[in-house]
């Protein structure tokens, strides 16, 4: 069903865009504006959405968003409500909140405010402050950001409207004053109440997203998960914030989603709560639990977590985005170390590799990419003896060429300059995190406690001295 969709949403979009249009006509009355600006719509996001590769299902979601949210404008033009209410910082904020992408912000901000009024100056006034509103929202992940910034919004359009009306305070003007502030704080209030009943976590389960707010939750370290992961895989949990932070380091570097990549690094190893004490970084004792297993059963045990993250965290109720993590931070990467000792245990049936591969799928955004390669650069330099800088950046370069031979980098964006910032990113993290430190000379057992003071003290004026001299 999904593929078939996949071949003909565009045809099943233009023919939504003619309906709505229909309903509009028979609702509010012919206006040519509106099918100008819904045919304009639909142009800008198809071109927009197909350049930048995003998911079929996206273009519908906004497609019906943008048109309910044009009908809200034009009710409140027909009924002739104060024209300060009609939602346009509302929209902006929302579309941020749900979608955090500042080309389809402004193009709902100019596009309600055409609608918003048959005057110049109050189409202006929205358009000006709809664009506020979009680089205001960028990247809102708590109510008080919210409501601060639907405030800062109205303080904006009265500054706007005091300067059009030649700076007048008559008691009409001060009415209207008030009537933008008023909703500019109803607006907020009702968006808080989306928010704090759910509605928005309904949205992002219907349109298969994740919002910042909803990151900014999971990032918390009592989360169950997290905090379940800490206290029985201790190992896997360090592991798991170290290749966090080179995630997020690496999206901010290339400008992917770098809280999705922090997030979902610190849960895709969750399946590894499962059987913590197979997995090295959670090992307490001098041997392995591998050394009496076969290399089989050892792929298995270790391939098996993936399988096991996927279903705790559907029990979870994670977001299907982080899901995505812990299915495809692996990939289809073979299980070396194991395909190596089969081959050195199995001298005639000689296993293939595909039988020592991970289950998949490969990274199919930039972000689980990244987490991809985090990991395994974060695993690996663990192994370094002496982790020195030239060594750290070598073992880096040589985790990445290998992940882009193998074909794991195959189905996301990332370009080869991506690639390089990337690995440049990491080495300079890793050298930073694993940096030599001096050695501290021992002070000798039988020294004179004050003929070393004296010593000290000496030496501490003669280097205030010189270091008042050189001043």
């Amino acid at each position: 069903m999904i593929e078939i969709i996949k071949k003909i949403y565009k045809p099943l979009l233009l023919c939504f865009f003619c309906l709505i249009g229909f309903l509009l006509f028979l609702l509010l009355g012919f206006n040519p504006y509106l099918i100008f600006i819904l045919v304009f719509v639909y142009i800008y996001l198809d071109l927009y959405y197909t350049k930048n590769k995003v998911p079929y299902f996206r273009l519908l979601h906004v497609s019906l968003l943008f048109v309910l949210f044009l009908t809200g404008a034009e009710a409140v033009k027909i009924n002739e409500f104060f024209v300060w209410y009609t939602p346009v910082i509302a929209v902006v904020i929302l579309m941020s909140i749900l979608f955090n992408d500042l080309h389809l912000s402004f193009i709902t901000a100019l596009t309600i405010s055409l609608f918003s009024s048959n005057r110049f100056e109050y189409v202006l006034i929205f358009m000006v402050t709809g664009i506020i509103a979009s680089l205001l929202s960028k990247n809102l992940t708590t109510l008080k950001s919210i409501i601060r910034t639907f405030l800062l919004c109205g303080v904006i359009q009265v500054v706007l409207v005091f300067l059009l009306s030649n700076f007048s305070i008559e008691r009409h003007m001060l009415t209207e004053y008030m009537h933008i502030m008023l909703s500019a704080g109803i607006y907020g209030m009702l968006l808080l109440g989306f928010i704090g009943f759910g509605v928005i976590h309904l949205l992002e389960y219907l349109f298969n997203i994740i919002t910042n707010m909803s990151l900014v939750e999971l990032a918390d370290y009592n989360n169950p998960i997290l905090k379940k992961l800490s206290l029985i895989a201790p190992g896997t949990y360090h592991h798991s914030l170290m290749v966090g932070n080179l995630s997020d380091a690496a999206s901010e570097k290339i400008g992917a989603n770098s809280l999705l990549a922090r997030v979902g690094a610190y849960y895709h190893d969750i399946g590894k709560l499962d059987k913590p004490e197979y997995f090295a970084e959670n090992q307490l004792m001098q041997f392995s639990k591998h050394e009496n297993l076969t290399p089989s059963i050892s792929k298995m045990v270790i391939t098996n977590h993936v399988r096991q993250g996927v279903e705790l965290a559907n029990n979870y109720k994670l977001n299907k985005r982080i899901i995505d993590f812990i299915q495809e931070h692996h990939g289809t990467s073979i299980v070396f170390y194991f395909y190596m000792r089969a081959l050195e245990e199995q001298q005639e049936n000689i296993p293939g590799e595909e039988e020592f591969r991970y289950p998949g799928p490969k990274p199919r955004s930039k972000e689980t990419a990244i987490v991809l390669l985090a990991d395994s650069v974060e695993a690996a330099t663990r192994t370094l003896d002496e982790p020195q800088p030239g060594k750290i950046e070598e073992l880096v370069h040589k985790i990445i060429n290998n992940k882009f031979i193998d074909g794991q980098l195959d189905q996301c964006d990332l370009t080869l300059k991506n690639l390089e910032q990337i690995g440049q990113t990491f080495t300079r993290m890793l050298t930073s995190i694993y940096h030599s430190r001096i050695q501290y000379p021992e002070e000798k057992q039988n020294a004179n406690p004050k003929k070393s003071t004296e010593k000290n003290s000496s030496a501490a004026k003669k280097d205030n001295t010189k270091y008042r001299n050189n001043k």
